[in-house]
């Protein structure tokens, strides 16, 4: 009933397209939000679409779209995970960059939610993921919510990782990243965690709709048929746990655009040249990848 009235508000007010929290706003007449910023933004959001989220690394991921065919040598597939690996780990300095500086105690601590979840806090939450690992829910809270060793993300990766015969001390650490790697990386603490709260949500906005592009179900893809190829197990938690966690960001990323544009007065063109800065960075990490398993092609 509730979706239908809205859906009724938005068509008379020609601003179909609003996410349900700002149309709520809307016909609750709160202060910031008004109908003409809410067309305003449906403009906006036409130059996302069409200047940020056509990016290449969103809609052309070619090392993704190579790594579905399930092709891959056992030299690929450990070069791959000790680049993902470097890239988890300095993710939590990104992570740990943004929670400092929040703007707000509330987005101080919906960053902290992240970190704490990344290094093995639990989400407490009735809704559990359904990959078999017991790797616990991709929703909730971590309010209340029990740490455990094995509950960091890191450590379902080298689970991964000792399967294809690497050592904890061969992965995670920059000296293992490459160049396009450490690149990512850097511009993952210099936009994402960046101390400019409108940056560092530009930069959120991009790696939010990158990682709710598909690639991941694409590394799942690859990886099972990898597997069957070679009749071995990898515990692929880690891709699918955050295979179903984006699912359900997308839509919670949109929101959080919407909020920022109603609340503050957002520098339109900064927030697109930002986000493609950010995925910029991220394409490079992508591309850096590709550039190494063409290399172990003609090695092997």
């Amino acid at each position: 009933m509730l979706n239908d009235l809205l859906a009724d508000f938005a068509h008379k007010h020609h601003i179909e397209g609003l996410t349900t929290p700002s149309l709520i706003a809307l016909s609750e007449g709160r202060s910031e939000y008004s109908f003409d910023k809410a067309k305003r933004f449906l403009k906006f959001q036409q130059r996302i679409n069409n200047e940020l989220l056509k990016h290449r690394v969103i809609t052309d991921n070619r090392y993704a779209a190579w790594f579905e065919h399930g092709d891959q040598s056992l030299a690929q597939i450990k070069a791959f995970i000790i680049q993902f690996s470097v890239f988890s780990n300095q993710f939590l300095i990104a992570q740990l960059h943004k929670m400092i500086h929040a703007d707000t105690l509330e987005s101080m601590r919906a960053s902290k939610e992240i970190l704490a979840n990344e290094i093995g806090v639990r989400f407490k939450s009735t809704r559990q993921t359904s990959g078999g690992d017991n790797l616990g829910a991709t929703e909730g809270s971590i309010e209340g919510g029990v740490f455990h060793f094995g509950a960091g993300h890191f450590e379902w990766l080298y689970n991964l990782a000792k399967k294809l015969g690497l050592s904890f001390a061969d992965i995670g650490q920059p000296k293992h990243g490459t160049k396009p790697t450490l690149f990512f990386c850097d511009e993952l603490i210099r936009l994402y965690g960046g101390d400019d709260y409108q940056i560092s949500q530009a930069a959120s906005y991009a790696v939010e709709n990158w990682a709710a592009a598909g690639f991941w179900g694409q590394l799942i893809k690859g990886f099972h048929l990898f597997t069957e190829r070679n009749g071995t197990h990898l515990p692929l938690g880690f891709f699918i746990w955050h295979d179903q966690l984006e699912c359900q960001h997308a839509a919670h990323t949109q929101e959080e655009l919407e909020e920022l544009y109603f609340t503050l007065e957002l520098d339109e063109d900064g927030f697109i040249r930002y986000g493609n800065e950010m995925l910029d960075g991220v394409a490079a990490f992508w591309d850096g990848l590709e550039e190494q398993r063409r290399e172990l092609v003609a090695v092997h």
